[in-house]
């Protein structure tokens, strides 16, 4: 009987639980770790890009993404599923802009995504989103980090750590992590728990990471000279 409760993603097993977006969010579990943190001078997202193969191009193997201007995401699980996401983030940041000619709120957004992912738990022939998302951003409320899940689920948070070993980098923020971090105190924190995360040797080469300062409000990916400066 519960192998009948796997094959519907529709139906609640006795237990109330819902098999495949929890096959989903283990999925997630397995995926590259990213970490987003808000501090009062920006946001900042770091991930562990390191391809599968020697063999891969490594600009083809992204993990964060610009979606506006002031508002980016880091992702983790299924790139392509995460693709879909994506463009649907770009254009409903476009759309927003083009309707109230001002950017769209970081909240709205996680939320427009998150209900687009909980759609894909409510109907049979379909299947979860196979991805978490953390979406990172600098809007009118101020420096702001949410992630959405398989789920449909959205949170907020002052620093989050996204897939494998999401524990202990979670633990490491927790510990570390404090209101009054600087950007650059954030930077390095951020690299800081995607080493604890990563199975392999982090060098500049494969830990990326972007920034949105408050200054500024624009989103800038940091080169690796300067990831490297951070690294030592």
């Amino acid at each position: 009987m519960p192998r009948a409760y796997d094959r519907a993603i529709t139906i609640f097993s006795p237990e109330g639980r819902l098999y495949q977006v929890e096959y989903a969010l283990e999925l997630v579990k397995r995926g590259a770790p990213i970490v987003g943190i808000a501090s009062n001078e920006g946001v900042v997202l770091a991930a562990n890009e390191t391809p599968e193969s020697d063999l891969e191009d490594p600009e083809y193997f992204r993990k964060i993404y610009q979606l506006d201007d002031h508002i980016a995401s880091a992702i983790s699980g299924l790139s392509s599923d995460a693709r879909v996401l994506i463009e649907q983030a770009r254009v409903y940041c476009q759309s927003n802009k083009l309707l109230y000619d001002e950017p769209v709120d970081a909240e709205v957004l996680a939320r427009r995504l998150g209900d687009m992912a909980q759609a894909y738990t409510q109907h049979a022939g379909v299947r979860p989103f196979g991805v978490s998302m953390i979406i990172a951003g600098y809007d009118t409320t101020g420096s702001k980090v949410l992630t959405t899940d398989p789920s449909g689920a959205y949170r907020g948070f002052m620093a989050v750590a996204v897939g494998r070993k999401n524990d202990e980098a979670n633990k490491l923020l927790e510990e570390k992590y404090n209101v009054d971090l600087t950007l650059d105190d954030a930077i390095k924190l951020a690299i800081e728990a995607v080493k604890v995360a990563s199975d392999t040797e982090v060098t500049a080469k494969n830990v990326k990471v972007s920034v949105i300062p408050a200054e500024t409000k624009t989103f800038r990916r940091l080169s690796e000279k300067e990831v490297e400066q951070h690294l030592n």
